[in-house]
Protein backbone atom coordinates (compact mmCIF):
# COMPACT_ATOMS: atom_id res chain seq x y z
CA UNK A 1 0.00 0.00 0.00
CA UNK A 2 0.91 3.34 -0.55
CA UNK A 3 0.11 7.42 0.12
CA UNK A 4 -0.25 9.66 -3.13
CA UNK A 5 0.15 13.26 -2.92
CA UNK A 6 0.03 15.92 -5.68
CA UNK A 7 0.68 19.07 -5.53
CA UNK A 8 0.20 21.91 -7.14
CA UNK A 9 -0.76 19.72 -10.43
CA UNK A 10 -1.66 21.80 -13.55
CA UNK A 11 -2.50 20.41 -17.01
CA UNK A 12 -2.29 22.34 -20.33
CA UNK A 13 -3.08 20.43 -23.84
CA UNK A 14 -1.68 21.80 -26.98
CA UNK A 15 -4.05 24.60 -27.83
CA UNK A 16 -6.24 24.67 -25.24
CA UNK A 17 -7.22 28.17 -24.22
CA UNK A 18 -6.83 27.10 -20.58
CA UNK A 19 -5.58 24.59 -18.74
CA UNK A 20 -7.65 21.10 -18.36
CA UNK A 21 -6.22 21.18 -14.51
CA UNK A 22 -4.95 23.93 -12.69
CA UNK A 23 -3.35 23.98 -8.92
CA UNK A 24 -4.78 20.72 -7.82
CA UNK A 25 -3.14 19.49 -4.36
CA UNK A 26 -4.62 16.32 -2.73
CA UNK A 27 -3.39 13.31 0.05
CA UNK A 28 -4.58 10.50 -0.28
CA UNK A 29 -3.84 8.52 2.64
CA UNK A 30 -2.74 5.15 3.27
CA UNK A 31 -5.46 2.35 2.19
CA UNK A 32 -7.85 5.21 1.37
CA UNK A 33 -10.10 4.73 -1.22
CA UNK A 34 -10.66 8.27 -2.77
CA UNK A 35 -13.41 9.23 -5.37
CA UNK A 36 -12.35 12.66 -7.68
CA UNK A 37 -16.37 13.65 -8.63
CA UNK A 38 -17.18 16.51 -11.26
CA UNK A 39 -19.07 16.57 -14.48
CA UNK A 40 -17.67 15.45 -17.57
CA UNK A 41 -14.48 17.78 -18.58
CA UNK A 42 -13.67 18.96 -15.43
CA UNK A 43 -10.50 17.41 -14.89
CA UNK A 44 -10.60 14.52 -13.31
CA UNK A 45 -9.41 11.68 -15.47
CA UNK A 46 -6.63 13.76 -16.24
CA UNK A 47 -5.56 13.95 -12.88
CA UNK A 48 -5.70 10.16 -12.95
CA UNK A 49 -3.61 9.77 -15.66
CA UNK A 50 -0.79 12.19 -14.85
CA UNK A 51 -1.04 10.22 -11.84
CA UNK A 52 -0.50 6.72 -13.44
CA UNK A 53 1.97 8.53 -15.81
CA UNK A 54 0.37 8.20 -18.97
CA UNK A 55 -0.15 12.01 -19.50
CA UNK A 56 2.90 14.04 -18.69
CA UNK A 57 2.47 16.60 -16.01
CA UNK A 58 2.86 20.42 -17.53
CA UNK A 59 3.56 22.02 -13.14
CA UNK A 60 3.42 20.44 -10.12
CA UNK A 61 4.49 16.71 -8.60
CA UNK A 62 2.96 13.77 -8.29
CA UNK A 63 4.45 11.69 -4.94
CA UNK A 64 4.20 8.15 -3.73
CA UNK A 65 5.43 7.18 -0.68
CA UNK A 66 7.34 10.69 -0.66
CA UNK A 67 9.02 9.74 -3.80
CA UNK A 68 8.33 12.43 -6.83
CA UNK A 69 7.56 10.28 -9.75
CA UNK A 70 7.30 13.20 -12.43
CA UNK A 71 9.70 11.22 -14.65
CA UNK A 72 9.23 7.72 -13.80
CA UNK A 73 7.90 5.64 -16.32
CA UNK A 74 4.09 4.16 -15.86
CA UNK A 75 5.28 0.52 -16.01
CA UNK A 76 7.86 1.74 -12.59
CA UNK A 77 5.20 3.39 -10.77
CA UNK A 78 3.77 0.08 -9.13
CA UNK A 79 0.52 1.22 -10.32
CA UNK A 80 -2.94 -0.72 -11.45
CA UNK A 81 -5.52 1.20 -13.90
CA UNK A 82 -8.74 -0.24 -14.81
CA UNK A 83 -10.12 2.07 -17.51
CA UNK A 84 -14.00 2.28 -18.55
CA UNK A 85 -13.17 0.28 -21.55
CA UNK A 86 -11.76 -3.25 -20.02
CA UNK A 87 -8.90 -3.39 -22.02
CA UNK A 88 -9.10 -7.18 -22.55
CA UNK A 89 -7.02 -8.43 -25.24
CA UNK A 90 -9.79 -10.46 -27.38
CA UNK A 91 -7.90 -13.22 -28.49
CA UNK A 92 -6.78 -14.55 -24.86
CA UNK A 93 -9.03 -16.60 -22.64
CA UNK A 94 -9.61 -15.54 -19.02
CA UNK A 95 -6.40 -17.02 -17.75
CA UNK A 96 -4.63 -15.39 -20.04
CA UNK A 97 -5.77 -11.63 -19.75
CA UNK A 98 -5.24 -12.18 -15.91
CA UNK A 99 -1.83 -13.09 -16.15
CA UNK A 100 -0.39 -11.24 -19.33
CA UNK A 101 1.20 -8.25 -16.61
CA UNK A 102 2.64 -11.21 -14.65
CA UNK A 103 3.79 -13.09 -17.63
CA UNK A 104 5.24 -9.92 -18.62
CA UNK A 105 7.51 -9.11 -15.41
CA UNK A 106 8.88 -12.43 -15.62
CA UNK A 107 7.20 -13.59 -12.37
CA UNK A 108 7.54 -17.17 -11.86
CA UNK A 109 4.98 -19.84 -13.27
CA UNK A 110 3.83 -20.91 -9.82
CA UNK A 111 3.37 -17.75 -8.82
CA UNK A 112 1.55 -17.14 -11.25
CA UNK A 113 -0.74 -20.06 -11.17
CA UNK A 114 -1.38 -18.87 -7.59
CA UNK A 115 -2.03 -15.18 -7.96
CA UNK A 116 -4.67 -16.13 -10.98
CA UNK A 117 -6.09 -18.58 -9.13
CA UNK A 118 -6.72 -16.90 -6.13
CA UNK A 119 -8.03 -13.40 -7.95
CA UNK A 120 -10.43 -15.81 -10.27
CA UNK A 121 -11.47 -17.41 -7.10
CA UNK A 122 -12.18 -13.82 -5.17
CA UNK A 123 -14.40 -12.81 -8.30
CA UNK A 124 -16.44 -15.42 -8.50
CA UNK A 125 -14.13 -15.86 -12.00
CA UNK A 126 -13.15 -19.84 -11.54
CA UNK A 127 -16.17 -21.00 -14.00
CA UNK A 128 -15.02 -18.35 -16.82
CA UNK A 129 -11.26 -19.09 -16.74
CA UNK A 130 -11.15 -20.82 -20.37
CA UNK A 131 -13.66 -18.23 -21.64
CA UNK A 132 -13.16 -15.72 -23.80
CA UNK A 133 -13.87 -12.31 -23.79
CA UNK A 134 -16.91 -11.76 -26.29
CA UNK A 135 -18.44 -15.23 -24.50
CA UNK A 136 -18.84 -13.08 -21.06
CA UNK A 137 -21.34 -10.45 -19.30
CA UNK A 138 -20.42 -6.96 -18.62
CA UNK A 139 -20.00 -7.67 -15.51
CA UNK A 140 -17.73 -10.52 -15.97
CA UNK A 141 -15.56 -8.71 -18.36
CA UNK A 142 -14.97 -5.52 -15.40
CA UNK A 143 -14.63 -8.04 -13.08
CA UNK A 144 -11.47 -9.63 -15.27
CA UNK A 145 -10.08 -6.41 -15.46
CA UNK A 146 -10.14 -5.85 -11.59
CA UNK A 147 -8.58 -9.52 -11.87
CA UNK A 148 -5.51 -8.25 -13.65
CA UNK A 149 -5.19 -5.31 -11.90
CA UNK A 150 -5.73 -7.52 -8.41
CA UNK A 151 -2.99 -10.04 -9.37
CA UNK A 152 -0.21 -7.49 -9.81
CA UNK A 153 -0.32 -6.67 -6.69
CA UNK A 154 0.56 -2.79 -6.97
CA UNK A 155 0.89 -0.01 -4.95
CA UNK A 156 -2.23 1.83 -5.77
CA UNK A 157 -5.59 1.10 -7.56
CA UNK A 158 -6.55 4.03 -10.61
CA UNK A 159 -10.22 3.28 -11.92
CA UNK A 160 -11.35 5.87 -14.36
CA UNK A 161 -15.19 5.67 -14.86
CA UNK A 162 -14.70 1.50 -14.24
CA UNK A 163 -19.12 1.25 -14.50
CA UNK A 164 -20.01 3.76 -16.57
CA UNK A 165 -20.72 0.92 -19.45
CA UNK A 166 -22.93 -1.07 -17.54
CA UNK A 167 -26.50 -0.79 -17.44
CA UNK A 168 -28.67 0.39 -14.25
CA UNK A 169 -28.53 -3.23 -12.03
CA UNK A 170 -25.05 -4.36 -12.93
CA UNK A 171 -23.66 -1.29 -11.96
CA UNK A 172 -25.47 -1.62 -9.00
CA UNK A 173 -23.91 -5.34 -8.48
CA UNK A 174 -20.26 -4.68 -9.31
CA UNK A 175 -19.76 -1.42 -7.70
CA UNK A 176 -20.78 -3.48 -4.54
CA UNK A 177 -18.06 -5.59 -5.35
CA UNK A 178 -15.50 -3.34 -5.89
CA UNK A 179 -16.78 -2.15 -2.80
CA UNK A 180 -16.32 -5.82 -1.17
CA UNK A 181 -12.91 -6.02 -2.97
CA UNK A 182 -11.23 -2.82 -1.47
CA UNK A 183 -12.75 -3.69 1.91
CA UNK A 184 -10.62 -6.84 1.80
CA UNK A 185 -7.83 -5.59 -0.06
CA UNK A 186 -7.60 -2.26 1.41
CA UNK A 187 -5.22 -1.15 -1.82
CA UNK A 188 -5.03 2.74 -1.62
CA UNK A 189 -7.29 3.60 -4.80
CA UNK A 190 -8.52 6.48 -6.43
CA UNK A 191 -11.28 6.21 -8.73
CA UNK A 192 -12.62 8.91 -11.19
CA UNK A 193 -16.59 9.20 -11.93
CA UNK A 194 -18.93 11.63 -12.96
CA UNK A 195 -21.76 9.79 -10.77
CA UNK A 196 -22.70 11.08 -7.22
CA UNK A 197 -24.26 7.41 -6.17
CA UNK A 198 -21.10 6.10 -6.78
CA UNK A 199 -18.89 8.54 -4.88
CA UNK A 200 -21.23 8.64 -1.95
CA UNK A 201 -21.57 4.62 -1.57
CA UNK A 202 -17.70 3.56 -2.58
CA UNK A 203 -15.59 6.43 -1.16
CA UNK A 204 -13.84 6.89 2.08
CA UNK A 205 -13.42 10.99 0.63
CA UNK A 206 -14.63 12.74 -2.01
CA UNK A 207 -12.80 15.29 -4.05
CA UNK A 208 -15.16 17.33 -6.31
CA UNK A 209 -13.85 19.35 -8.89
CA UNK A 210 -14.98 21.59 -11.59
CA UNK A 211 -12.99 23.73 -14.17
CA UNK A 212 -10.38 21.85 -13.53
CA UNK A 213 -9.81 22.93 -9.64
CA UNK A 214 -10.70 21.01 -6.67
CA UNK A 215 -13.60 22.45 -4.57
CA UNK A 216 -14.19 20.79 -1.95
CA UNK A 217 -12.88 17.16 -0.20
CA UNK A 218 -14.23 15.33 2.93
CA UNK A 219 -16.26 12.40 3.97
CA UNK A 220 -19.80 11.65 2.10
CA UNK A 221 -21.78 12.85 4.09
CA UNK A 222 -19.68 15.50 5.48
CA UNK A 223 -19.74 17.19 1.59
CA UNK A 224 -23.45 16.36 1.30
CA UNK A 225 -24.16 18.50 4.64
CA UNK A 226 -22.05 20.88 4.15
CA UNK A 227 -20.94 22.06 0.75
CA UNK A 228 -18.79 24.61 0.49
CA UNK A 229 -20.96 26.41 -2.57
CA UNK A 230 -23.45 26.10 -4.73
CA UNK A 231 -21.66 24.06 -7.53
CA UNK A 232 -21.38 21.50 -4.65
CA UNK A 233 -25.02 21.56 -3.52
CA UNK A 234 -26.45 21.23 -6.70
CA UNK A 235 -24.37 18.62 -8.12
CA UNK A 236 -24.90 16.29 -4.91
CA UNK A 237 -28.22 14.98 -4.39
CA UNK A 238 -31.12 13.57 -6.58
CA UNK A 239 -33.14 15.79 -6.83
CA UNK A 240 -30.17 18.38 -6.21
CA UNK A 241 -30.75 21.07 -3.56
CA UNK A 242 -33.49 23.96 -3.95
CA UNK A 243 -31.73 27.12 -4.48
CA UNK A 244 -33.88 30.02 -3.98
CA UNK A 245 -32.59 33.82 -3.78
CA UNK A 246 -33.37 35.15 -0.61
CA UNK A 247 -32.78 38.69 1.75
CA UNK A 248 -31.85 38.65 5.32
CA UNK A 249 -33.10 41.34 7.78
CA UNK A 250 -32.54 41.71 11.05
CA UNK A 251 -35.89 42.56 13.33
CA UNK A 252 -35.97 42.86 16.90
CA UNK A 253 -32.25 41.75 17.10
CA UNK A 254 -33.48 38.36 15.41
CA UNK A 255 -31.96 37.49 11.51
CA UNK A 256 -34.77 36.81 9.40
CA UNK A 257 -34.87 35.34 5.85
CA UNK A 258 -37.41 36.51 3.08
CA UNK A 259 -37.94 33.86 0.92
CA UNK A 260 -41.05 32.59 -1.36
CA UNK A 261 -43.26 35.31 -0.08
CA UNK A 262 -42.79 34.59 3.66
CA UNK A 263 -40.53 35.29 6.61
CA UNK A 264 -38.45 32.76 8.33
CA UNK A 265 -36.84 33.50 11.33
CA UNK A 266 -32.61 31.77 11.45
CA UNK A 267 -32.51 31.16 15.46
CA UNK A 268 -28.75 29.87 14.92
CA UNK A 269 -27.65 33.09 12.88
CA UNK A 270 -25.66 36.26 14.23
CA UNK A 271 -26.96 39.39 13.51
CA UNK A 272 -23.28 41.12 13.55
CA UNK A 273 -22.83 40.54 9.68
CA UNK A 274 -26.27 40.73 8.05
CA UNK A 275 -25.89 40.86 4.04
CA UNK A 276 -29.04 41.39 2.08
CA UNK A 277 -28.95 39.23 -1.00
CA UNK A 278 -28.27 35.21 0.24
CA UNK A 279 -29.36 32.18 -2.13
CA UNK A 280 -31.23 29.89 0.18
CA UNK A 281 -30.90 26.39 -0.08
CA UNK A 282 -33.14 23.07 1.41
CA UNK A 283 -32.60 19.36 0.15
CA UNK A 284 -35.44 17.92 -1.25
CA UNK A 285 -35.95 15.40 1.91
CA UNK A 286 -36.08 18.77 4.58
CA UNK A 287 -39.66 19.85 3.24
CA UNK A 288 -42.59 18.16 4.70
CA UNK A 289 -45.93 17.62 3.95
CA UNK A 290 -49.09 18.69 6.71
CA UNK A 291 -49.24 17.62 8.85
CA UNK A 292 -45.34 17.15 9.83
CA UNK A 293 -43.75 13.79 11.94
CA UNK A 294 -43.52 14.41 15.32
CA UNK A 295 -39.84 14.88 16.77
CA UNK A 296 -38.60 17.25 14.37
CA UNK A 297 -37.41 20.80 15.19
CA UNK A 298 -38.83 24.22 14.55
CA UNK A 299 -40.93 24.34 11.25
CA UNK A 300 -41.85 27.40 8.69
CA UNK A 301 -45.05 26.71 6.46
CA UNK A 302 -45.10 27.88 2.91
CA UNK A 303 -48.07 28.28 0.70
CA UNK A 304 -47.44 26.36 -2.61
CA UNK A 305 -49.14 25.25 -5.82
CA UNK A 306 -48.74 21.56 -6.94
CA UNK A 307 -47.29 21.68 -10.48
CA UNK A 308 -46.22 18.00 -10.66
CA UNK A 309 -46.78 14.69 -8.45
CA UNK A 310 -43.90 11.78 -9.23
CA UNK A 311 -44.45 8.64 -7.46
CA UNK A 312 -41.37 6.68 -8.01
CA UNK A 313 -41.97 3.96 -5.54
CA UNK A 314 -40.81 4.02 -2.26
CA UNK A 315 -41.24 8.03 -2.50
CA UNK A 316 -42.93 10.65 -4.43
CA UNK A 317 -41.36 14.21 -5.79
CA UNK A 318 -43.30 17.14 -5.33
CA UNK A 319 -42.65 19.48 -7.67
CA UNK A 320 -44.22 22.88 -6.42
CA UNK A 321 -44.49 26.14 -6.79
CA UNK A 322 -45.01 29.16 -4.17
CA UNK A 323 -48.14 31.05 -4.12
CA UNK A 324 -46.80 34.40 -4.83
CA UNK A 325 -45.06 32.44 -8.26
CA UNK A 326 -41.69 33.71 -7.40
CA UNK A 327 -39.82 30.58 -6.41
CA UNK A 328 -40.20 26.60 -8.19
CA UNK A 329 -38.83 23.55 -5.56
CA UNK A 330 -39.17 19.68 -5.35
CA UNK A 331 -40.27 18.24 -2.13
CA UNK A 332 -39.33 14.32 -1.73
CA UNK A 333 -42.27 12.71 0.69
CA UNK A 334 -44.01 9.64 1.41
CA UNK A 335 -45.43 7.22 -0.78
CA UNK A 336 -48.93 7.94 0.08
CA UNK A 337 -48.98 11.44 -0.78
CA UNK A 338 -52.26 13.11 -0.94
CA UNK A 339 -51.45 16.18 -3.32
CA UNK A 340 -52.15 16.35 -6.97
CA UNK A 341 -51.12 18.75 -9.37
CA UNK A 342 -53.45 21.82 -9.48
CA UNK A 343 -53.72 21.33 -5.48
CA UNK A 344 -53.12 24.36 -3.12
CA UNK A 345 -51.52 23.06 0.22
CA UNK A 346 -48.88 24.21 2.84
CA UNK A 347 -45.20 22.42 2.89
CA UNK A 348 -43.76 22.49 6.25
CA UNK A 349 -39.50 23.62 5.42
CA UNK A 350 -37.05 22.15 8.39
CA UNK A 351 -35.71 25.11 9.54
CA UNK A 352 -32.53 24.00 10.99
CA UNK A 353 -31.83 22.29 7.81
CA UNK A 354 -31.22 25.55 5.91
CA UNK A 355 -28.62 26.56 3.95
CA UNK A 356 -27.42 29.59 2.90
CA UNK A 357 -24.71 31.11 0.29
CA UNK A 358 -23.53 34.08 -0.65
CA UNK A 359 -25.18 35.49 -3.85
CA UNK A 360 -22.40 37.48 -5.16
CA UNK A 361 -19.72 34.45 -4.47
CA UNK A 362 -21.72 31.55 -4.26
CA UNK A 363 -19.54 30.19 -1.74
CA UNK A 364 -21.42 29.04 1.98
CA UNK A 365 -21.88 31.17 4.45
CA UNK A 366 -21.52 29.18 7.97
CA UNK A 367 -23.74 28.93 10.92
CA UNK A 368 -23.12 31.50 13.24
CA UNK A 369 -22.61 34.18 10.61
CA UNK A 370 -25.25 35.74 7.87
Amino acid sequence: MAVVEIENLTKRYDGGAEPAVRGVSLAVADGEFMVLLGPSGCGKSSVLRMIAGLEPITEGTVSIDGHVVNHVPARDRDIAMVFQSYALYPHMTVYQNLAFGLRRRSVAPAEIERRVRGAAERLGLSPFLARKPHALSGGQRQRVALGRAIVRDPKVFLFDEPLSNLDAALRVSTRNELIKQQNEIGITTIYVTHDQVEAMTMGHRICIMDKGEVIQVGRPLEVYGKPANTFVARFLGNPPMNLMKAELGAVDGRVRCHVAGISIELAERSVAAVASGVILGVRPEDLYEMPVPTGLGPMAEIPVRVIAVEPLGAETLLVLASADGSQEFIARVGRQTRLNPGDRSTIALDTARIHLFDAATSRAIPHGRA
